[in-house]
Parts: structure tokens; sequence; C-alpha cells
């Protein structure tokens, strides 16, 4: 049966990560992030399901099992917060090059440098762009709530085994800290299905398998590459994800995801009544991005305003979206500071109502 329970996000998750049936989280604490190490220690995992919990000697360490753990077919996780997924970078470009699973979680802190414990979406042109070296993509799951970050990691895990390919929930401190109520779903058992691109030793009957993201012949590795770049189209032709609101008669457009996303649907229901038909795209992918209804509505309303806790980033995606049809607008907190509604509200007005 499903479970209703009150938790903070990052434990929240954590469970969500032993339903799910993963085999193994390796990480290492940092802040806003160390509850989800510390509630998988707690929780005897291994005796629960058979789940793996190592805290690794480094960020750098931890991508790297994760890597191993994958390279055997397993359900493999990990979690830090933004200088500590900076160092995981290489390992990832690695993990997507080889053409492996594995979920990824980054509570995002401000910056850049050791910057501040308080949240940010400062990390959304690494986590989007491929933060790594080389032409790859991480698919990119943006939660608002802590339903959705628990509901997010089963289906982070079904993204990353379906396409074969790291996906990433990004999220940040307001949604890992804040506590609300969830609803759990059941228990998935942990697998023990064996994959024919899985490295698991030799068997009678089959061959060896070699998993290397190393191709020494360019040749061969611009059919990486193209193949790689078929896959991503995949993905962006079937796994595009947001929520709308108030679409259908809206004059003015604001776009904004995660934590933000919250607060801008009340400066959006502020602006309503106060005489503006306003609208809100929350995107819920980052990669994908939702670019189809994003330049659809573009057609009809004035204005866009994105809304971020950055400097501005995914405002150029949603310009890009646009095409050039309507101004596109930014407003931001950053540094580790949290926009208020009547803030968002304000700059809306500011910049053309």
């Amino acid at each position: 049966m499903k479970e209703l329970r009150l938790m903070k996000g990052n434990e929240a998750l954590a469970e969500a990560a032993i339903r799910a049936g993963a085999d193994a989280y390796f990480g290492y604490p940092i802040t806003p992030q160390s509850e989800i190490i510390e509630y998988l220690m707690a929780q005897n995992t291994e005796e629960r399901t058979g789940m793996a919990v190592l805290q690794a000697e480094s960020e750098i360490a931890a991508i790297n099992m994760v890597y191993g753990a994958a390279g055997c077919g397993k359900k493999a996780i990990t979690s830090s917060s933004s200088p500590g997924i900076s160092l995981k970078q290489e390992g990832l470009s690695y993990i997507a090059g080889a053409e492996l699973p594995c979920v990824v979680v980054n509570i995002t802190r401000g910056g850049p440098g050791l910057g501040t414990i308080q949240p940010s979406q400062s990390d959304y042109f690494q986590a989007v762009k491929g933060g790594g070296h080389g032409d790859y993509k991480l698919i990119v799951l943006a939660p608002a709530t802590v339903q959705e970050t628990v509901d997010y990691v089963k289906l982070a895990f079904d993204l990353a085994f379906k396409y074969r390919n790291p996906v990433m929930i990004l999220s940040d401190g307001i949604i890992g800290q804040m506590m609300e109520k969830v609803e759990l779903f059941e228990q998935i058992p942990r697998s023990d299905k064996e994959y024919d691109w899985a490295t698991l030793g030799k068997k009678p009957g089959k061959d060896h398998v070699i998993i290397t993201s190393l191709q020494l012949q360019p040749e061969e590795q611009e059919k990486v590459n193209l193949r790689l770049q078929e896959k991503y189209r995949e993905v962006e032709k079937n796994e595009v994800r947001y929520e709308a609101y108030n679409t259908e008669d809206a004059e003015y457009m604001f776009v904004a995801y995660g934590s933000c996303g919250r607060i801008t649907q009340k400066a959006m229901e502020m602006a309503r009544e106060k005489g503006y038909k306003a609208g809100l795209i929350r995107p819920q992918t980052l990669y994908p991005f939702p670019v189809e209804i994003i330049n659809k509505v573009a057609g009809q309303v004035k204005r866009i305003l994105t809304v971020e806790m950055n400097t501005g980033q995914m405002v150029e995606d949603v310009r890009l979206a646009v095409g050039g049809k309507i101004p596109v607008d930014y407003y931001g907190r950053f540094g580790g500071m949290i926009p208020s509604p009547d803030e968002i509200l304000n700059a809306f007005e500011q910049k053309g109502g």
C-alpha cells in the first residue's frame, strides 16, 4: 500500500531511492544535502532491501563507484551539492560516453566557489548543457515539491535505463530542507535482471562485455557521437514534461522552474487579481526543454518574464524557444537570496506588465 508521511525533502528522496529498488548509493556529505546519506545510513538498507550504502572518500570516488555499479547493470544513485557535483563532472562524462544508466541528485546551493549553503538555481548551465567535457546530455528533472521529488526518483531510474543515460534531479536547498506531506509509493523489489550490455564476467556462451568511453580512432568516436545525438533526439521527442497555468487567455507569460516555479505561481495569481491576463509555464524537464509549448504561447502573448534564482541562465533557452517573436525579460535573485511574489510582480510591472 501507498504510505502518507510528513517528511523533509532530502529524507523523502532517500526513502524514495530505497523504495525504487536502488541497488547502491555512493556519496559524500555536503550541505544542504547531507540528510540523504544520513537517512540511508540510518535505515539499515542492506537488511531492508539488500541496498548497499557507502560514504566514499570523496565525490570523485563516489561517481566512479556509480560508474562501476552502472556498468554491472545495477540501479546506482549518488547525490551532492554544487561544488561536489562539479567534482563529479569527469565521471559523468565517462558514464554518458559509455552509455550507462545512473541517477545523480544536486541539491543546489549558492556560488560560485564555496559560496553559501543557501538555496540557488545557479547550476542550470552545468546540468542542462553538460557540465563536463564532450558532446553529451543529461536528462534533467526539476521538482518543485517534496512529492515531485519522491516521484522523480522512480521516474529518473526508469528514464536512465530506458535510454542508458545519466539522469539528474536538479533540486535546491528549499525543497531539500522543507517538510511537506508526501505519498510514498510501494516498495519495488531489487531486480536480478541481467542486461546484455552489462559486464558480468565470462559466462558460457557469452562473450566478454567491454565497457569504455575511449575511442582512439576519430571515425569511431564520430559514430559514438552520432549515436548519442540520435538518442538525445528521441529523448526530446518523447520525454518533455511541464505544467501550464492560465495559458488559454494569457497576454503575458511567466516561465520558472523548481522552487522558483512555486513562488512565481503566486506572483502570477497576484497579477491576475490586478487585472493582468498572466500565465505560467513551469518546466519539469530542463532537458529536454519544453520548446514547443513556449514557442506556441509566444504567438499569443505580448512578452515573457523568466524568474530564476541565478543571474540569468534558463532565460537563454526561453529566448531560443521564442525565436525572436516577442521580448523575453529576466528577473532573478542570486547568491542564496530568494525572490518573493511581491518582488516578482513588481519586476513584471516595471518591465512593461
